[in-house]
């Protein structure tokens, strides 16, 4: 184990980003840490996590449903449709089939349960730590080929919408954030595209 990793596993033992370090606290896990800074910063606007318990309940809910269901569906399509292929390892089309299902079934919720009352989750009008963490995990879906990314989320018009006007409450933060992502988009379809040239003319010898 590297010097920089021995390092980084006194902050976060999990080996796992993000992690952050505010003076003697070291804190993992995103959900805890947009929490501890909303509540710690008073300069963060209260529409991030209002001081209204009932209000701060149902972000928890929804960041709770995020893990077992939004995440699981967007991660594993994205694995095993892209990243498994890339790196050698195989995928199995049944897998495929079932975390698509996971995905369709979570993106339907979005649009017809968390987002049925109001521009953003909880039919709130201004978003909350849980839009900013659930809006993240749908931009994961922008390293498809357009294609399937088209065909997965074009049915779902208030998510896409709910994305576009989270993108814009916290611009250009947003597209800062997500850099890496487009960059990696780009790289991956490409890579994909001479994959499956390579294949095409397998199959013709």
């Amino acid at each position: 184990m590297s010097f920089s990793v021995l390092i980084y596993a006194e902050i976060n033992p999990m080996l796992q980003i993000p992690a952050i370090v505010d003076g003697e606290l070291k804190l993992f896990e995103s959900h805890a840490i947009l929490v501890y800074l909303a509540c710690a910063y008073p300069q963060v606007a209260g529409h991030w996590y209002p001081s209204d318990v009932h209000k701060r309940a149902k972000i928890h809910s929804v960041l709770d449903w995020h893990h077992s269901f939004l995440r699981r569906g967007a991660a594993g399509v994205v694995f095993n449709t892209l990243l498994a292929p890339l790196s050698g390892i195989r995928s199995y089309p049944q897998v495929i089939i079932q975390v698509e299902e996971i995905l369709l079934r979570a993106l339907s919720k979005l649009e017809h349960s968390w987002l049925k009352d109001g521009p953003f989750l909880n039919g709130n009008s201004q978003p909350s730590i849980a839009d900013l963490i659930l809006a993240c995990e749908v931009m994961q879906l922008e390293l498809l080929s357009e294609k399937d990314r088209d065909r997965i989320l074009s049915p779902y018009v208030k998510v896409l919408q709910w994305v576009e006007d989270t993108k814009r409450a916290i611009s250009p933060y947003f597209d800062e954030v997500h850099e890496l992502l487009f960059e990696s988009q780009k790289r991956f379809r490409e890579q994909m595209a001479t994959k499956s040239m390579k294949n095409q003319v397998k199959s013709k010898m």
